[in-house]
């Protein structure tokens, strides 16, 4: 499925290698608390969740859409009017997203396709990936606050398949781990050279 999704390059040859090593990530799993643990409660949510996609990107893209601010950032230059197939093409994405954070197979590729998420939000690589004309940058503000909207709008659908309250709290603190450590990743071009 994931390969016919438009603009999903994860494991492809032109996805650069990460510019930090599986050692330094590593470092960053251990500093946010992240551990086998909290891999195999993300894996139980991908069984949770894997019926339920297009339900959270509803949640999701209703927020967004409530939010001029955010809907901004998917209009086209033009005329300020948000590009619904723009939408749509970084809707596949993220759902297969939620997918491969709930995989939670944190390999090389995985971390590479990190860095190539945040370029895509970045002026460096925004609208390329699907030839649009729109705003050239999202400020990194909206990518980081967006960690809690995001994880806690998650957890009545981890709670939907009958798994008592421990496990979906383990569930929930992992996806909070998780895309906590993937807002990092993804604010490199953001940063000073040298200084991430």
């Amino acid at each position: 499925m994931s390969q016919a999704i438009p603009g999903y390059t994860m494991g492809r040859a032109e996805v650069p290698l990460a510019p930090i090593t599986m050692e330094e990530f590593e470092l960053l799993k251990k500093t946010v608390l992240f551990g086998d643990d909290d891999a195999k409660a993300l894996r139980m949510s991908h069984d949770v969740l894997k019926d339920q996609v297009d339900a959270v990107l509803d949640v999701w893209y209703g927020f967004v859409a409530s939010n001029p601010h955010l809907v901004f950032f998917f209009g086209n230059k033009s005329d300020g009017q948000p590009n619904g197939a723009y939408l749509e093409a970084v809707r596949k994405r993220f759902g297969q997203w939620i997918l491969d954070t709930a995989s939670a197979n944190y390999d090389q590729r995985w971390l590479d396709y990190q860095f190539e998420i945040g370029r895509r939000h970045h002026r460096g690589g925004k609208n390329k990936t699907d030839g649009v004309d729109s705003v050239d940058n999202i400020n990194y503000r909206y990518v980081a606050a967006l960690l809690y909207p995001v994880t806690a709008t998650l957890k009545p659908f981890l709670a939907k398949k009958g798994h008592n309250a421990e496990d979906v709290e383990k569930m929930q603190q992992a996806w909070i781990k998780s895309v906590l450590m993937q807002v990092i990743l993804w604010g490199y071009p953001y940063v000073k050279e040298g200084d991430f």
